[in-house]
């Protein structure tokens, strides 16, 4: 079945993909149980007791830091009936109870307090009883994953080269990048894929869907100076390689956004000292990158423009849950923190220009795949088939923004997690 729906090249990928409940079953055992899941940022949880909640697929996590200044990722589902034992999006506490039998857990997840158990002779052991922790929990640059899967690879290993990519953003600054609040959230009728596939390397659209907004000029440095990466299978990078001699005002992170129009001197000034000294943090072929689109297998999404994160979580073959988070420079007064977290809200919010049209052709996509007499039809991946080559400054394969083989790389991964796990 899974060879029919994406050929070997992936350069046909077949509606199914996209509808069938089988298969939805398959990447919620093979891909979602099985890969580093993006959860939170250290920045959200500083203090012991602080925390979040985060989604793996469509599991409730509770992520928190303990007395012991360790980070703790819990299932949030209390071991007595199952309800939400956390019910606020982030905060501080010393206890997360369950409002059932007010059964008492600690911000690391062990069970503390049972109150019918006072009135028995024989008491359950509490220590058995916590709440159902993740196995693997690691971070890389304050980016927190978790893993159901106990004998998974490490997260240096499963993120790979596209370290040195994402690395290009978080190196620039000497504080590294906080994350801004709660997520903005919404839902929208169409499948996870194509939101994660969009942000891996999808540039190409921008000239169409966003003809009204993005300006010719940006359209022609992209196929100028764009550039693909494929990292790893099922991991994605696309920027701008700049000229050695392009002003600063053109390369540098943070010009691109509506904070540079209405920032003033303050805030120039503070963009123009980062890419200044950009060469020295990141060396100088990643200072020439002018990042657009970045995608982490399976479902994480970084905007380098403006500076939002995005996780796309499953709810269904057929929607999906959207969280968006505007990312700042750690070192940033907070007077242009404050500027640079519209570069996220205008755009890219659940209200933002161009997130708007995205989500509406994301829907049309869901329901082009579900129509009826068209599964002899795949959609076609193989732009620039073959294309992509090794570079010998980049690491991975690295192709035209065209080349749609960031899509392909990311579909044969795909295929052959949910392989992993179908029956023969």
């Amino acid at each position: 079945m899974l060879r029919e729906i994406v050929n070997d090249d992936a350069s046909l990928i077949g509606r199914r993909a996209w509808t069938d409940p089988r298969i939805y079953d398959l990447e919620k055992r093979g891909i979602f149980g099985r890969s580093w899941l993006f959860l939170a940022h250290e920045s959200q949880i500083r203090q012991a007791g602080d925390f979040v909640q985060a989604y793996m697929c469509e599991t409730p996590i509770i992520v928190s830091r303990g007395p012991d200044d360790q980070i703790h990722a819990n299932v949030n589902s209390c071991s007595h009936r199952g309800l939400p034992v956390c019910r606020a999006d982030h905060g501080n506490t010393h206890r997360f109870i369950c409002p059932y039998h007010n059964w008492s857990y600690d911000v690391t997840g062990r069970l503390r307090s049972i109150p019918q158990e006072r009135h028995l002779n024989h008491r359950p052991d509490k220590s058995r009883l916590g709440l159902k922790k993740v196995p693997r929990v690691e971070s890389w640059n304050g980016l927190i994953f978790g893993s159901f899967d106990e004998e998974i690879e490490s997260l240096d290993d499963y993120l790979g080269d596209m370290k040195f990519y994402l690395g290009a953003f978080f190196d620039r600054f000497p504080e590294g990048i906080e994350f801004v609040g709660a997520p903005q959230r919404w839902r929208i009728d169409a499948n996870w894929k194509l939101p994660m596939e969009n942000q891996l390397g999808d540039v190409n659209h921008g000239p169409y869907l966003h003809a009204s907004i993005i300006p010719p000029e940006a359209n022609r440095e992209i196929i100028e100076h764009g550039v693909s990466v494929v990292p790893g299978p099922g991991h994605g990078a696309t920027f701008r390689l700049m000229p050695e001699e392009t002003p600063t005002d053109n390369v540098a992170w943070g010009f691109e956004g509506l904070a540079a129009l209405l920032g003033g001197p303050e805030v120039h000034e503070y963009l123009r000292d980062v890419q200044a000294r950009a060469v020295e943090r990141v060396g100088p072929i990643r200072a020439r990158m002018k990042g657009l689109t970045y995608g982490v297998f399976p479902n994480l999404s970084f905007l380098w423009s403006n500076t939002a994160f995005k996780v796309s979580h499953p709810r269904g073959p057929g929607q999906v849950e959207y969280w968006s988070w505007a990312v700042v420079p750690g070192d940033a007064p907070e007077s242009v923190k404050k500027v640079l977290r519209g570069n996220h809200t205008s755009f890219f919010g659940p209200g933002g220009m161009v997130e708007q049209e995205d989500a509406e052709a994301w829907t049309q996509q869901f329901q082009g795949s579900n129509i009826d007499f068209a599964d002899d039809r795949p959609y076609f991946y193989g732009l620039g088939l073959g294309e992509e080559a090794i570079h010998p400054d980049l690491p991975g394969l690295v192709g035209a923004t065209a080349n749609e083989f960031y899509a392909r790389h990311f579909f044969q991964r795909w295929r052959a997690a949910l392989e992993a796990v179908a029956e023969p």
